[in-house]
């Protein structure tokens, strides 16, 4: 899809509060409000806005730390690989996985309440996903800049 600076004003204004009325945006885009619906419409159609989500606190559920967990795997093959990637997605306390390029297989991203539940989800969770050779966790001290979207200026 051929995107103008309208459509990426559009999606400026829903990543950054999805809530707000659409006559809104369309001020902030320069359309009529009935111009930014079918705008917004036609970028839905498309797959370039994939859903709507609230996001959620980590703290205020009572998740205080984070940690992001470097795994290599024993085999490399197409198999080992769909093994672990479906398995992980059954895990609920890994909150992204991604197949890396580089030093190690996989990179988890894990929030817990506590230290102690952090070692409770490495003993039940990730030391039990299929053909794990390497577990590597590092703790995240401070968060110094939140994910906000996709810049939509490209």
């Amino acid at each position: 899809m051929n995107m103008d600076r309208i459509d990426r004003t559009i999606l400026t204004c829903l990543q950054a509060d999805s809530r707000q009325p659409v006559a809104q945006i369309a001020e902030q885009a320069g359309l009529s409000p009935s111009a930014c619906h079918r705008r917004i419409k036609l970028l839905e159609e498309a797959g370039v806005i994939d859903g709507y989500t609230a996001r959620l606190n980590r703290e205020a559920l009572g998740l205080a730390v984070e940690f992001f967990v470097e795994i290599s795997l024993q085999s490399q093959t197409e198999e080992a690989l769909e093994k672990f990637e479906q398995a992980v997605r059954d895990v609920p306390e890994i909150l992204e996985c991604h197949l890396m390029g580089g030093q190690f297989d996989y990179l988890l991203r894990i929030a817990a309440a506590d230290p102690q539940d952090y070692e409770r989800i490495h003993r039940t969770r990730i030391t039990r996903l299929p053909g794990v050779a390497r577990i590597q966790s590092s703790l995240s001290l401070r968060n110094v800049k939140r994910w906000r979207g996709y810049p939509a200026t490209a």
